[in-house]
């Protein structure tokens, strides 16, 4: 994580300063403090809003009861399907996109399409003359007055505002390509904003006002983009070793108090290991009795499967593998953090909690981290898929999406829908899943920025894709209930999973419908190797010697009867004759007798095999020949004792079985498991 030198009262960003008063006015510069301030999310806003959304969606997408028009896909202007809606100003023709009655402000502006030639207005409290007037490319991907990461390219050429734009009575947004009466061509567009009750007082946004506020304007930006460190407080954590099947706990200080940040990292695992481990390694929270937070590390920090470098607002995964959340976490009396394996292996975790003081009041919130996981979602028909349905008085701040798609086509036509507080119709209405995550044509670029981010993506969007999303200024809150769907909706007929996790604050006593899916965490992973428990892999061991003149790889994708190797790879070697051979170290730092148990390759082109543990010759040679590669299964070579705490296997070609071909020479060696005799 990079350190921010922000000059703003650190009281302000940690969010232990004071509360905005309550009839002060809504600024942008209070917005922009806002947006910076972590611990904002975490109390119930004031004042008050709603968080509504419009856009370019298909407007013959009216009810689910009408499944045939429900999923209907023309998301772009020339599919609205109503005339669009075009004035004159100033002899200019310029089509409407947004047209609302305050007081509110503007929070997030997304488009993409096309590449844009025109120019966007903002017309605010109904002045003739626009306050914000700019080239729509320009002023949305950081290329005109608004800096960078407040106005941001992501791939596929989507731009997004986020710098807020407040008004007291109206606001009207135009954007002037094309000519009427058709709407602007190839434009897909959404735009978020606060809807503040009517006697809310407001200061509605000038280029004055923007400019008078530029130190504070770059300051945002600059934090936005490095975080600041976390000082402060106290720090507690654990360094501990899990077994498969347990979790450790770890007691947070008591009183009035609140987690600032958390780090965790998962220590000594190789790559493959560690993919599996950040699904199969879950996150437990209790606060004041309540276990608000159940979800696998890689989706909760916002990696999805793998190790996954991240760079956002609320969290940052390092190439190192240390996991960074800065969501604050407030409670009352006594909170907890657990981490549990369900895994197959072994895992060292270490945790730590930075922990300060919180005062906690009436608008103080529990944060939750739910998480939701389906695999063989069938993509036909077309499906609604539930993120989340929370019920009591919260606010919405994020998610992440972890997909494999199978297939080569495009998997994320579908559509956000979000309810809040049981509306007939979604206040928040998508157009493509790509576009709710921040950049456009479903492009597999990989993109980083304070709220959205793309970490991982398949080959031509196949495989395995992590999209995530971090709300701030754009936070849904709601006072009753909260629905969350993500349209099913992909260009091929196939099956997809789906795991999401969703991040909310909400009042105690709220309630949810996702609850501990472990068999899921536990299952197995699309797409990455899963290796035999306990297996050290021959294909990652160092060769400390061999024949000269002999060629070691490893060899992935060989048809095994449907069977395949630990790790989905073994260590193939292309040895010439008898006598060739390779001295391998098999594991270290080992004390007392251990069992060893080999498993291997046979096929046709195999010689028989003379192995040595430690210079302990394992009786009798073994024939790896067969007319059809396969894999042995377990092969006991005995039990030994570590020499100087090392396992050194020499594995020696001593002649070939008369119904070998080929070479006769080579052999394949998968794996070797360590046990207690």
């Amino acid at each position: 994580m990079k350190t921010s030198t922000i000059a703003l009262a650190a009281g302000l960003i940690f969010g232990t300063g004071p509360a905005m008063a309550k009839d002060a006015p809504v600024t942008l510069e209070s917005l922009l403090r806002e947006m910076i301030d972590p611990a904002a999310v975490a109390r119930w806003p004031q004042p008050e809003y709603l968080c509504k959304q419009d856009g370019s969606y298909d407007r013959e997408a009216k009810t689910p009861k009408d499944q045939s028009k429900w999923y209907a896909n023309g998301d772009n202007m020339e599919g609205m399907h109503q005339a669009a809606k075009w004035e004159d100003h100033q002899g200019r023709q310029e089509c409407v996109l947004l047209d609302v009655d305050g007081p509110g402000a503007v929070v997030r502006f997304w488009t993409g399409g096309a590449d844009p030639k025109g120019k966007v207005r903002f017309y605010l409290d109904g002045a003739d003359a626009p306050a914000i007037e700019a080239a729509l490319y320009d002023l949305l991907g950081g290329r005109d007055f608004v800096p960078k990461p407040l106005a941001i390219e992501n791939s596929g050429k989507a731009t997004n505002l986020y710098l807020p734009v407040p008004y007291a009575k109206h606001c009207k947004i135009t954007y002037d390509e094309g000519r009427p009466p058709g709407p602007p061509p190839g434009r897909w567009y959404n735009i978020e904003y606060r809807a503040y009750p009517a006697n809310t007082a407001v200061e509605p946004f000038t280029m004055e006002k923007f400019k008078a506020l530029l130190p504070l304007v770059t300051e945002v930006a600059k934090t936005l983009a490095e975080p600041p460190a976390i000082s402060g407080g106290k720090t507690v954590g654990l360094d501990q070793a899990l077994a498969p099947g347990k979790e450790t706990t770890l007691e947070l200080p008591a009183g009035n108090k609140a987690v600032r940040e958390l780090t965790l990292s998962l220590e000594g695992l190789p790559v493959a290991d560690l993919q599996r481990a950040l699904r199969t390694t879950v996150l437990r929270a209790s606060f004041d009795g309540e276990e608000t937070l159940w979800c696998p590390l890689g989706e909760f920090f916002g990696s999805g499967v793998g190790l996954n470098e991240l760079q956002s607002w609320t969290r940052t995964v390092g190439k190192d593998g240390t996991l960074t959340c800065r969501w604050v976490m407030p409670y009352q009396k006594s909170a907890s953090l657990a981490v549990v394996n369900l895994g197959q292996g072994e895992i060292h975790c270490k945790l730590r909690a930075k922990v300060d003081d919180w005062k906690w009041d009436e608008r103080s919130m529990y944060f939750h981290g739910t998480w939701h996981y389906q695999n063989g979602i069938a993509t036909r028909p077309f499906s609604d898929w539930n993120y989340l349905q929370a019920s009591g008085r919260g606010i919405y701040v994020g998610d992440t999406l972890a997909i494999w798609n199978p297939n080569g086509k495009w998997w994320g036509e579908g559509d956000e829908k979000i309810w809040v507080d049981g509306e007939s119709y979604p206040s928040h209405f998508g157009t493509g899943s790509e576009d709710y995550y921040g950049y456009a044509w479903g492009n597999p670029a990989l993109f980083q920025g304070p709220f959205c981010n793309q970490p991982r993506a398949g080959q031509s969007n196949k495989g395995h894709t992590t999209n995530t999303r971090t709300r701030t200024l754009d936070a849904i809150p709601f006072t009753r209930a909260l629905k969350h769907d993500m349209e099913i909706w992909h260009w091929a007929g196939c099956q997809v999973t789906y795991s999401v996790a969703t991040y909310w604050y909400a009042a105690p006593g709220a309630t949810h419908n996702r609850t501990p899916q472990p068999e899921g965490a536990a299952a197995d992973i699309e797409g990455i190797p899963k290796s035999l428990p306990g297996a050290i892999e021959c294909e990652r061991m160092k060769i400390l010697t061999s024949s000269p003149g002999i060629a070691t790889l490893m060899q992935t994708g060989v048809s095994l009867g449907g069977r395949s190797w630990s790790g989905d790879a073994q260590l193939l070697v292309q040895a010439r004759q008898p006598g060739d051979f390779v001295e391998l170290l098999v594991a270290d730092n080992l004390k007392g007798p251990q069992k060893l148990t080999l498993y291997a390759t046979k096929s046709y082109d195999f010689g028989i095999l003379r192995f040595t543990i430690n210079g302990k010759q394992v009786e009798p040679d073994w024939d790896a020949h067969a007319p059809q590669p396969a894999l042995t299964g377990p092969m006991a070579l005995g039990t030994f004792e570590p020499k100087d705490g090392k396992f050194l296997m020499r594995v020696e070609v001593t002649g070939a079985n008369p119904g070998a071909k080929g070479t006769k020479s080579f052999f394949g060696l998968d794996c070797v498991v360590i046990d207690k005799p």
